[in-house]
């Protein structure tokens, strides 16, 4: 792992698009990704508009607890009010061209302990 956000940073890695997937919903496709050494495999809903995405491409993800570089808490605003331009902190939305950002409502561990 780099040093983005180290006291925010959960995880990271990079990935390659192996397929996509329709969604449930319009203007959302569902990304198959398998991380650069093959240990990895991630599922993700993307906005196609915002984020077009096609088999090969390559993506840089992060997974972190706050925006802000030194893991401080966000003060509830949302991402788009902490990155916005001019403002006097540089956040992780600075350098990613795509940002979810949120809690995650439901997730599922696998017994393995190497599945979520």
């Amino acid at each position: 792992m780099s040093n983005i956000a180290s006291d925010a940073q959960l995880f990271e890695d990079h990935f390659r698009v192996e397929r996509l997937g329709n969604a449930k919903y319009d203007r959302v496709d569902r990304i198959y990704c398998q991380s650069e050494d093959k240990s990895i495999t991630m599922t993700l809903d993307i906005n196609n508009e915002l984020f077009p995405c096609k088999p090969d491409d390559e993506l840089h993800v992060a997974l972190a607890t706050s925006l802000n570089y030194d893991g401080s808490k966000d003060n509830e605003r949302g991402w788009r009010d902490v990155a916005k331009a001019g403002a006097s902190d540089a956040t992780l939305a600075d350098i990613f061209d795509y940002v979810c950002y949120g809690k995650i409502y439901k997730f599922e561990d696998a017994e393995d302990g190497k599945t979520m």
